[in-house]
């Protein structure tokens, strides 16, 4: 697990970005059922029977009525699309349920409680692959498909809500999903400015360090050769990110001009190397054949470096200007 996975984690152990991610992020009538204030974070680590687990993907309860809901947050890093994610999800909803049974943590009814699994992927690639078991499995015989398991989860392709102009950035998790696929420093700007804005009462400090330790660690990979200072407040980041960056872009600036001078200079000594060629070619042809009629002129005119050398090749040898031009 590399650092920017432990950071991102670290800012979904916190209660408030859970209630906006279900919030924000799951607009069904039962949501407005949970009891949010009851949300407290569980075991993250589920161990199969020949010791193998999984380390670190949250898992938070939440009361619906008098039942707890089990929500299973899978953090996806990969570069790839994971073909078999539903099969994973699968697996690790069955470690959480065996978990539960094997603490004894079942309610009065000894039933398995409800899990809703949830995939946030981060990847550049937009998302295809099934989110359902039964899409990785062959078709059954007549009779048998009762007997095949069943699976989905619900798929959150942070790129695919960040790239959609009409996704509101109206809490924290959304603007996370946009500082990870910000298309400017503008953008980055305006949304640091919204979580100065949402994070600024005291019971938000530990959040609010949160996001500052992610940020600290994200900037590096989105400027590469800009140092930046130790950052100690959110607020004292965004202003200094926010100076940095107006440097960052006069520098761009800057450099622009003088990469196009460069290339200005480089493309008007090619014209005039061309623009040279062309005149001799034309000297020659008239000591050959005399003053040339305009439609020549004007072929010659147009004609590129290589159909020039061409000319030149050819002028002592050819029986007419026809000739040449063919």
């Amino acid at each position: 697990m590399d650092e920017h996975d432990t950071t991102y984690k670290l800012l979904f152990s916190h209660q408030r970005m859970i209630e906006e991610l279900l919030v924000g992020f799951l607009p069904e009538p039962w949501v407005a059922a949970l009891d949010l204030a009851s949300l407290e974070k569980m075991n993250g680590s589920y161990v199969t029977d020949n010791l193998r687990g999984r380390h670190g993907d949250a898992v938070w309860r939440v009361r619906w009525g008098g039942d707890w809901l089990y929500v299973y947050l899978l953090l996806e890093f990969q570069s790839s699309v994971d073909r078999f994610m539903a099969l994973r999800i699968m697996v690790y909803t069955g470690l959480l349920h065996q978990d539960l049974v094997r603490r004894g943590e079942l309610g009065p009814d000894r039933k398995l409680p409800a899990v809703l699994p949830v995939v946030l992927y981060n990847g550049e690639r937009r998302w295809r692959a099934p989110t359902e078991v039964g899409a990785l499995i062959q078709a059954p015989p007549d009779g048998l498909a009762r007997y095949q398991p069943e699976q989905a989860f619900l798929l959150i392709d942070e790129g695919a809500y960040s790239a959609n102009p009409r996704q509101p950035v109206n809490n924290l998790v959304a603007a996370l999903f946009r500082l990870e696929h910000h298309r400017s420093s503008d953008e980055v700007a305006g949304l640091l400015e919204l979580l100065v804005k949402w994070l600024s009462g005291p019971e938000q400090a530990d959040l609010r360090r949160s996001y500052l330790e992610w940020l600290r660690r994200r900037l590096p990979r989105w400027f590469p050769g800009e140092t930046f200072p130790e950052m100690h407040d959110l607020q004292e980041a965004y202003e200094m990110i926010t100076n940095r960056f107006e440097e960052w872009k006069e520098r761009q600036r800057l450099a622009g001009v003088e990469q196009g001078v460069a290339q200005g200079i480089e493309q008007g000594i090619e014209r005039g190397r061309l623009e040279g060629e062309r005149k001799l070619v034309l000297r020659l042809m008239q000591h050959r054949f005399g003053d040339l009629p305009a439609a020549y002129r004007l072929r010659l005119q147009s004609a590129s470096q290589a159909e020039l050398e061409d000319l030149a090749d050819r002028v002592l040898d050819a029986a007419s200007l026809d000739d040449l031009f063919q």
